[in-house]
């Protein structure tokens, strides 16, 4: 069984005790291959030293939408620089909107999200999107700026089927992780429900949102067997198709070739 997490984050602190142990399990969980995802502007160097380290690995360059106060036209020539030196950069993310919590002003979220965008145009990359309590605004931005040319993930998708319905039809994958076996996640579910399997890719934002049974705990990706058992039984199949189409999918999100 072959298992792609498409959104990691290795670089964390978390993990500076006994990465090296937790790269080896996740290995012998199945794991082939995971992309480790900046987030904001130390994480950019967190990412090519783990892409140094972990011939298995991938990696993308971009700044959360809660992290751009710091980001000026500097960085992005270094996030421009880095994706064009390295071949194992697959896209620029993750970037977005996140309206939950006293983050930057919503005129400067919106204003480096266009940015980011442009800047996967013009490095035909394609793009990891972040949105939290963001719906409409997300969407309209990424139609403004014709972001299907470029196609990429939503990730940690947390809307309606009916959105979700409509990224899919944008060629747009549907990130899934942990979230999907809690309890209280009707929504995801039924997400997971109606979205083809074809559009969804298996993802663990780890450290965070560990699946149930190690919810709360830290996350790894070896731990995505448990989500796509609940995937599985949701539509119907089994966590091994799941997870070998997912894997596809991945590889199709970031323009890989067969592994």
């Amino acid at each position: 069984m072959r298992i792609f997490d498409t959104h990691a984050h290795y670089d964390d602190a978390s993990y500076d005790e006994d990465r090296e142990e937790v790269i080896e399990a996740i290995r012998a969980a199945g794991v082939k291959h995971f992309v480790n995802i900046s987030a904001d502007i130390p994480s950019l160097k967190g990412t090519l030293g783990i892409l140094e380290k972990y011939p298995e690995s991938y990696g993308t360059l971009g700044i959360h939408p809660s992290e751009v106060r710091d980001l000026n036209e500097e960085v992005m020539e270094e996030i421009a620089e880095e994706t064009r030196n390295y071949e194992r950069i697959v896209a620029i993310g993750e970037i977005g909107l996140d309206y939950w919590d006293e983050g930057p002003d919503k005129e400067i979220q919106a204003f480096w999200f266009r940015r980011q965008l442009d800047l996967a145009r013009e490095l035909d990359k394609p793009v990891v999107i972040h949105s939290r309590d963001a719906v409409q605004d997300t969407y309209d931005i990424l139609a403004e700026k014709h972001a299907e040319d470029m196609g990429g993930v939503i990730h940690c998708f947390s809307a309606s089927a009916e959105m979700a319905k409509l990224y899919v039809k944008k060629g747009f994958f549907i990130g899934i992780g942990g979230v999907v076996t809690f309890k209280n996640a009707k929504t995801l579910k039924e997400v997971a429900e109606c979205v083809p399997l074809e559009n969804i890719v298996l993802e663990t934002d780890c450290p965070y949102l560990a699946p149930v049974p190690f919810r709360g705990k830290r996350n790894h990706s070896g731990n995505l067997t448990f989500v796509a058992e609940k995937i599985a039984e949701i539509k119907g199949v089994t966590a091994e198709e799941v997870c070998e189409t997912t894997y596809e999918n991945a590889l199709r999100l970031y323009r890989l070739k067969q592994k």
